[in-house]
């Protein structure tokens, strides 16, 4: 008989072999009730996760097995390139300060203090960490440039958690920084970063995009993420199928058709008519005969701190007033909040109605640019309020805006003629169907999950802190820095969410909890058991990752078990034993393939090699 050699099958297995009935696998048949998104309700279901609390999980067996393949594959790549640290969780509240990001991250850092009353914050982030260690030991160009990373749990004061791990308050992250004397340096350092990038998720196996992205909080200049397309993420993506322009919604642009301008009424100078009771884009536009092309929307704000001021005597001044932020869009057009932030790097809210009555002299409804006397740079003027123009109105004529005045609006606007912007900016958010800056093809606009973001942040933060080094000219200069994060939770995410079905989810081989799973259709058949065992010892003696679901369960229950828990390969060993035959399951499509037990290894040497 085939399996007469295996009187030694207990102390064997048992040695040696994962096997399913001896681990914590807790499947469920339902998801959670507030399970939203697909990767949510598999990590549940199929027993990798459990809640702790509200954005707060625990990885079980099946979770911690994908995760620290996840890790091991970033730290592979990213020894390549750097050195790994592990830094404290807990940081002095001065640190953040130093930076200006205590304020800057308000309520979105954990807070706590010790039993001596110092103040603390759990890292989100670790900038400030590594640049004191920069600052107290790095001293020449000759120890530049750096790369220094860590694996380790992050920590967000997330307002409303959900999603499971996709919106969390604990999450474990990549975190890398570069040092570099100089701009050429960083590029290169970035270029590393970029490159490791694209060789990590593509050993994850994910179908992702780089895109073009806004620094946000991190501040810095140049930025990429890295996404991955799915309805479950929040993050929208602009891209080209035409060529591969690709950007965050935050950073994108588009190019625009051309638009008629109307022709001037009169003697061209501003004229007032009267728009009693028409206070919208639509209604004005829709009373006066006019396209909202033609029109522009007046959008208020305040800076309760103002933009930054190179006069250092008037800096806490600066700081502190409040200050009016004016912008001007086409009618038809949205405003990016993202954009206006970055171009004048502080937060703002909208005016309320007194605010609104102080400059403008009107109500809302009425707002426009003429008869006020605007800012003329946005640094330094700072005693008067900023008139930010989207470059959409660059160099249109005769336009149509509120008068400030109650029922009445002003034709015959032209933007530097008529009124003086303090600048003209990117303000606009893109929409589906514009034109690719690049080619002129529609523009797609996709949901993703960012699972990687690079950032380039310059003299920020070693300015911030005082880091210092000597030049080859003996002269004190800054380095400066680039921050490179990966989500390690979200890789997983990510993947779960561009590979699943009603029945479950399959992962790539490289971050499966196991490779394979052998599923002998009856244990009590003594023959059937065997063989799983052989199979599987053969396989793992190959240096795949394989368990045996050796439970006295129905083949039918096996089966959905093994389809949920996100195991690309099954090898079903039923009758077909005594051929010497058992069928491979691909998990994705449920194609079955015939296999010799004999030429089990090879089998998955092709399939698994073409899929590495």
């Amino acid at each position: 008989m085939y399996f007469t050699r295996y009187s030694q099958l207990d102390t064997r297995y048992s040695n040696s072999m994962h096997r399913w009935s001896e681990l914590f696998i807790p499947t469920l048949r339902e998801a959670p009730a507030d399970a939203e998104v697909a990767s949510h309700k598999f990590l549940v279901r199929a027993g990798y996760i459990r809640q702790l609390a509200a954005g707060i999980y625990s990885y079980l067996f099946l979770g911690n097995r994908s995760f620290n393949k996840i890790m091991a594959i970033v730290r592979e790549e990213m020894d390549k390139i750097g050195q790994e640290f592990f830094l404290p969780v807990l940081h002095p509240r001065e640190l953040w300060e130093a930076s200006g990001r205590f304020a800057l991250m308000g309520e979105n850092l954990f807070k706590l203090k010790d039993r001596k009353g110092s103040e603390l914050v759990l890292g989100m982030t670790e900038e400030e960490v590594m640049t004191s260690i920069a600052l107290k030991e790095l001293r020449s160009y000759k120890q530049l440039p750096q790369i220094w990373y860590q694996i380790a749990p992050k920590f967000r004061d997330e307002p409303r958690p959900k999603s499971g791990l996709l919106r969390v308050r604990q999450f474990m992250m990549k975190d890398a920084y570069s040092f570099d004397i100089d701009a050429a340096g960083l590029d290169v350092s970035y270029k590393k970063h970029y490159e490791t990038y694209c060789r990590i998720f593509d050993r994850c196996g994910l179908k992702y995009m780089v895109v073009e992205a806004d620094s946000g909080a991190m501040g810095g200049k140049e930025s990429h993420e890295f996404m991955v397309r799915t309805p479950a993420g929040e993050d929208q993506i602009v891209s080209c199928d035409g060529c591969n322009y690709a950007a965050n919604i935050e950073k994108a642009t588009s190019k625009l058709w051309p638009v008629d301008d109307l022709a001037a009424e009169g003697d061209g100078r501003p004229l007032e008519v009267h728009t009693p009771g028409q206070k919208t884009i639509e209604d004005v536009a829709r009373f006066l005969g006019v396209s909202p092309k033609n029109k522009i929307k007046t959008l208020a704000y305040m800076a309760d701190a103002a933009p930054p001021n190179n006069n250092k005597k008037d800096e806490k001044t600066s700081k502190t007033k409040p200050r009016a932020i004016v912008v001007l869009m086409r009618g038809d057009h949205q405003l990016s909040e993202a954009k206006l932030n970055a171009t004048i790097a502080v937060a703002t809210r909208p005016m309320d109605e007194g605010e609104i009555k102080a400059l403008f002299k009107s109500p809302a409804g009425y707002l426009g640019p003429v008869g006020i006397e605007w800012a003329k740079d946005l640094k330094k003027d700072t005693d008067r309020p900023v008139l930010l123009v989207d470059k959409a109105l660059e160099s249109r004529a005769n336009l149509i805006a509120g008068a400030n005045k109650e029922d009445y609006h002003l034709k015959n606007l032209t933007p530097g003629k008529d009124f003086h912007p303090t600048a003209y900016a990117d303000l606009r958010a893109v929409t589906a169907g514009e034109g690719c800056p690049n080619c002129g093809n529609a523009l797609r606009i996709d949901t993703a999950v960012e699972v990687g973001h690079i950032f380039k942040l310059g003299y920020r933060y070693t300015e911030a802190m005082g880091a210092r080094v000597l030049d080859k000219n003996g002269k004190e200069v800054m380095p400066i820095m680039g921050s490179y994060g990966i989500g390690i939770d979200r890789i997983l995410t990510a993947a779960i969410e561009q590979s699943n079905d009603e029945n479950g989810f399959w992962l790539p081989p490289s971050i499966a909890p196991f490779e394979i799973v052998v599923t002998p259709i009856n244990v009590k058949d003594a023959s059937l058991l065997s063989a799983a065992v052989d199979i599987g010892t053969r396989l793992e003696a190959a240096g795949y990752d394989v368990v045996v679901d050796d439970r006295d369960e129905r083949p039918g229950v096996k089966f959905k078990d093994a389809d949920l828990v996100g195991i690309p390969f099954r090898i079903n060993v039923g009758k077909k034993v005594t051929e010497g035959t058992v069928e491979v399951v691909l998990r994705s499509t449920h194609e079955v393939r015939d296999v010799t037990i004999s030429s089990i290894v090879e089998h998955f040497q092709g399939v698994l090699r073409a899929k590495a």
